[in-house]
């Protein structure tokens, strides 16, 4: 299972696979054209409320990962991370965010999750 995490504002590489930007919000400055996304399952994402409790700085990585893979057991949620796991298996799954610290993102719990 290939599963890689890029930031969207990198150029494309021939080897990026499936292109899935994994951002709630359209990443600004970037045109739609120029970004090469394959798709874009917003229901995939964290919840409004969770992206700004974490990014507001009240909350540790560990408690993010924790209160996001909770949202991920939603039935939409489930799907679409099934469907990811069945490309995953299928070819290289290149998961697209705009966090400035992909390591420390929602996008690196996507990819754990998609490994394991």
């Amino acid at each position: 299972m290939s599963v890689r995490v890029r930031r969207i504002y990198e150029p494309p590489e021939p080897d990026d696979g499936l292109r899935v930007l994994v951002d709630r919000l359209w990443p600004r400055g970037l045109a739609k054209d120029a970004a090469h996304v394959d798709e874009w399952p917003k229901d995939l994402t964290p919840s409004t409320e969770l992206r700004t409790w974490y990014h507001g700085g009240e909350g540790s990585y560990e408690e993010f990962r924790r209160r996001y893979e909770a949202e991920l057991d939603a039935p939409e949620a489930a799907e679409l991370l099934d469907g990811l796991r069945k490309s995953a298996r299928k070819g290289r799954v290149t998961l697209l965010t705009a966090s400035k610290a992909p390591d420390e993102s929602h996008a690196q719990v996507l990819a754990e999750l998609l490994k394991g």
